[in-house]
């Protein structure tokens, strides 16, 4: 869900060849067995850099956390805040033309929270991650709205793009991207503004400075794809 960015009606708003790809690469893989989102990643538990497992030396999935307060241009009196809990659970979501999934598969919890100061309410709203990729301190994810209050109610059921930068420093301050903040335009047939439809990890860059709080991305490099199943032997 989102930020109300209209005060006057208080609602929340909200390489196609490498995807080609990918597809065709994980729609021909099988596996044993399909991953299951089993344990989890609190924001404070996430650490910044990769993190190799004691154990196996493996380097843990991507992970994204913190509560944040952030700066909105457009909304400079209104206390807007971020919540997110991302964890990465690769091929765990299985698709048509992709059924193990993809690489890119996550879960966890985006929670947001608006309070619009000239008309003294706060609207909040939770949605549910499905992808999430990262880059050094940059992340970008997706979740779909399951709860949102009366205000933002239209907003249930649609997919929301968010971006993180895990700054590290005064100088350098965390920031967030969400695709209904100055992105995710549209035209139709005639050519009139309207909203985009937003894809999965897809968000703009983080053009939002952190005012309070704090934001951790651990990064993980592409999890190789399954392997393929076996050809039986012949006769």
């Amino acid at each position: 869900m989102s930020v109300i960015i209209n005060t006057a009606r208080v609602r929340a708003t909200t390489g196609a060849i490498a995807l080609g790809t990918l597809l065709a690469a994980v729609g021909g893989c099988a596996s044993s067995s399909p991953v299951t989102a089993a344990g989890g990643v609190s924001p404070a538990a996430v650490t910044a850099g990769p993190s190799a497992s004691p154990s196996s030396g493996a380097v843990a999935p991507a992970a994204v956390g913190g509560s944040v307060r952030i700066g909105y241009a457009y909304a400079p009196d209104d206390d807007i805040r971020f919540t997110f809990e991302v964890d990465s659970v690769p091929f765990s979501r299985p698709a048509t033309g992709a059924p193990q999934g993809l690489p890119s598969d996550a879960r966890g919890t985006v929670r947001i929270s608006h309070h619009v100061t000239a008309l003294d309410r706060t609207v909040t709203s939770e949605a549910a991650v499905d992808c999430l990729l990262t880059g050094d301190r940059a992340a970008s994810f997706s979740a779909v709205v399951t709860r949102a209050d009366p205000e933002a109610a239209d907003t249930v059921g649609k997919r929301l793009g968010f971006s993180v930068l895990d700054g590290g420093s005064p100088e350098h301050p965390d920031r967030v991207g969400f695709s209904w903040g100055v992105a995710n335009l549209d035209t139709d047939a005639t050519g009139q503004a309207v909203e985009g439809r937003v894809g999965t990890c897809m968000a703009p860059a983080p053009f939002a400075p952190v005012v309070t709080g704090d934001l951790t991305v651990r990064p993980a490099d592409l999890p190789p794809l399954p392997a393929a199943p076996s050809t039986p032997a012949g006769p």
